[in-house]
């Protein structure tokens, strides 16, 4: 018995099969087993969601209509709120996230959402430059913001809602309109999106909604097409590399939010040192995020201390993670049977370049049919081992001694990705100093919040291209256009 509805194609404001009924089965991490059905989009479902949108953009009001978009988002935030449930069971069985992560999975993004709408009233449309003199005649000259266009949106399965929300209520807001193309492991949390926006009235053609087994596909025409005028993706850096290649003939404008490999980094004379590094442990959603921070950096005067409450913090972890019905854990398994494969193969990775295994490291097959790997943690770490630079997108830290301050901020800096970190010191200002020094997009101190939906979230390096979130999220996806006005 499938676990959730089968998920459908929602195009032009129909919700329908894929053309020839073709459907893919999807998989459940938990178990292992087949968890729904999905449609899966032919190259003529894509064209159709491409001229829906391109046709809701051009031969419609909507993009200068922005109190009645303000109002249409709004019901879409209240509809999603009122489908809580049914957005966690989705979370659950689709992508394996565990009952205590449903706070990133999904009530941050309907509040991110709900941020948007907030900050909505303060975004202009039109800026007067004044009157200038040049040739002997005056002009008056005014600026006027205008939305983007038709917006591809693709999106990962990590955390699905969260990052489709992003893109989506920052399109709806800045007047363009969507094909939304998300990951093939997780369907039903695109899918359920057009649901909403056809009970809450969006126009037809605004939002469309396509799932396809094969990614590569549906993302090769979005990208290439020149009637898309703007990329937003998310997913690994490897991928952002390639749509900015074959983007680039059509000059398509990208978003791009990539990869990661972020720092938590623990001063000598932070209080409660050894509580702090023992928090380091990467177990939110099994470590399935791309601004979780995997790399634990440590003063050497305090090392042996550190490892010492890592070993207690994993030890009194124990098996209390990976409970699909325990409200606390908030880590189950990994997304795939090809994921779980993946974070094996570094772990071994890391054992061959001398790093120290202090704890997990294994496939965990007694905790159900799906994909788990026990919470790792190595220690003895260089920062130029692989599983200090590449992104694992799995529950395994490496624990990384440095000598002082200058060299913290030498090996957080030492990576091509620069998303997001942690700096937890005794005194705020030598923190807040580190802080502006790292090259990253969002950094905390002393365990500060600054990645919510009201703040711009992306990254430097091979991190990405732009900001997602808060006011900058949304002028994002505008154009700015100079007119000047004879007198």
């Amino acid at each position: 018995m499938l676990k959730l509805p089968e998920s459908k194609l929602y195009i032009d404001g129909v919700i329908r099969r894929a053309a020839g009924d073709r459907t893919y089965e999807v998989i459940g991490p938990w178990t292992g087993e087949v968890v729904s059905k999905a449609a899966d989009a032919s190259p003529a479902d894509v064209d159709a969601a491409i001229v829906a949108a391109r046709r809701a953009f051009d031969k419609t009001d909507w993009s200068v209509k922005h109190d009645y978009r303000l109002e249409l988002t709004r019901k879409f935030r209240d509809l999603l709120l009122a489908k809580r449930d049914r957005l966690v069971e989705i979370a659950r069985h689709e992508h394996g996230a565990a009952l205590g992560a449903m706070g990133p999975q999904v009530d941050m993004a309907i509040a991110g959402l709900s941020d948007y709408i907030n900050i909505f009233p303060s975004i202009k449309w039109e800026e007067d430059r004044g009157t200038r003199e040049t040739y002997g005649f005056k002009t008056h000259r005014v600026v006027a913001y205008e939305a983007a266009g038709v917006v591809a949106a693709i999106t990962p399965w990590n955390v699905p809602l969260y990052v489709n929300l992003g893109k989506l209520g920052a399109a709806f807001l800045a007047g363009c309109t969507v094909v939304l193309k998300g990951a093939p492991n997780t369907p039903s949390m695109n899918y359920i999106l057009g649901e909403i926006a056809q009970e809450a009235g969006f126009p037809a053609g605004v939002l469309n909604v396509i799932t396809a087994s094969d990614p590569a596909t549906a993302g090769e025409m979005l990208v290439t097409d020149p009637r898309v005028d703007l990329i937003s993706f998310t997913g690994s850096t490897a991928i952002g590399r390639h749509i900015m290649e074959k983007g680039g003939p059509t000059l398509k404008r990208l978003f791009l939010e990539l990869g990661g490999k972020s720092c938590w980094i623990v001063l000598e004379d932070t209080p409660d040192f050894a509580t702090m590094c023992g928090r380091s442990m990467v177990i939110n959603h099994a470590g399935q995020g791309c601004a979780i921070t995997t790399r634990l950096l440590v003063p050497k005067s305090r090392y042996a201390e550190a490892v010492a409450a890592l070993k207690a913090a994993y030890a009194a972890l124990g098996d209390n993670w990976g409970g699909f019905d325990a409200p606390t854990h908030q880590m189950g398994p990994v997304v795939s049977k090809r994921q779980l494969e993946r974070v094996l193969s570094y772990i071994e990775i890391g054992k061959k370049e001398g790093a120290r295994l202090l704890a997990g490291g294994r496939a965990r097959p007694d905790k159900g049919g799906g994909f788990f790997v026990e919470p790792t943690c190595f220690v003895d770490v260089t920062n130029d081992m692989r599983i200090a630079q590449e992104e694992i997108f799995g529950p395994v830290l490496s624990v990384i001694a440095f000598e002082d301050d200058e060299d913290a901020i030498r090996i957080a800096n030492d990576s091509i990705y620069g998303l997001s970190g942690l700096v937890f010191s005794g005194d705020v200002e030598r923190a807040l100093r580190m802080a502006r020094r790292i090259r990253t997009g969002t950094i905390g101190v002393n365990g500060g919040l600054c990645i919510t939906g009201d703040l711009p979230f992306g990254g430097y390096k091979h991190s990405g291209i732009g900001r997602e979130w808060g006011r900058e999220g949304i002028e994002e996806l505008r154009e700015t256009k100079a007119i000047g006005i004879r007198r």
